[in-house]
C-alpha cells in the first residue's frame, strides 16, 4: 500500500492502482475551538472547490458498519466527518478514466478534519470507526434514487476488504 503521492495529508492511501482517482480531492478544513466549544467549517460558496448546492444531510454510522457501495450519475459529494471517525473507500471504474481500477482510502474525523470531494460516477462507501460517527455531505444535486447505483459492501467487482488495516 502506497501513500497518496500528490496530497500531503495523513490518512489518504492509494490501495490499488498506480495513480490517485481522477477528480477526488481532499481539502483541509478549519476548526475554531475555544472554551465554549468548536466551530467546524465545511464549505463556503467562495471556496475555489465549491461547485453548486443541491442539499446537505448528515449520516450517522455505527462502529464497524459499512454504508456502501454507491455512486451517482451527476452528483458530486462533499464529505466531512464532524464526530467520530470514518474510513471512506473509493473505487474508479469509469470508462476512459486515467485512474480506472484505482482504489483509495481516506480517513476523516475531527482529528483529521478535511473535506473529501468525490466526483460523479466514482464508487464510494464508508465504515464507522468510532462508537458513534456523524458524516456531513453537502452534495451538488438533490438525491434522486433513479440517478444513483448501489452495490453490497462485499461486491466482488470491486474486491475491497473493509477489515481494519495496519498501514
Amino acid at each position: 500500500m502506497s501513500h497518496y503521492p500528490e496530497i500531503k495529508v495523513d490518512g489518504v492511501f492509494l490501495v490499488r492502482g498506480t495513480v490517485p482517482i481522477e477528480g477526488v480531492r481532499v481539502h483541509p478544513l478549519r476548526r475554531i475551538a475555544d472554551e465554549r466549544g468548536t466551530v467546524f467549517h465545511m464549505l463556503r460558496k467562495s471556496d475555489p472547490h465549491f461547485m453548486e448546492f443541491g442539499e446537505i444531510y448528515f449520516s450517522s454510522v455505527y462502529a464497524g458498519v459499512v454504508k456502501g457501495w454507491h455512486k451517482h450519475d451527476e452528483m458530486s459529494l462533499h464529505y466531512a466527518c464532524v464526530h467520530g471517525r470514518i474510513k471512506c473507500a473509493l473505487y474508479d471504474d469509469r470508462e476512459g478514466s486515467p485512474s480506472k481500477g484505482s482504489l483509495m482510502e481516506v480517513y476523516l474525523g475531527p482529528d483529521s478534519y478535511h473535506l473529501l470531494v468525490v466526483p460523479p460516477l466514482v464508487w464510494n462507501g464508508f465504515k464507522g470507526m468510532g462508537p458513534e460517527n456523524i458524516v456531513a455531505n453537502a452534495c451538488t444535486h438533490s438525491h434522486d434514487p433513479k440517478r444513483s447505483f448501489r452495490l453490497p459492501p462485499d461486491d466482488p467487482s470491486i474486491g475491497y476488504d473493509w477489515a481494519t488495516k495496519h498501514h
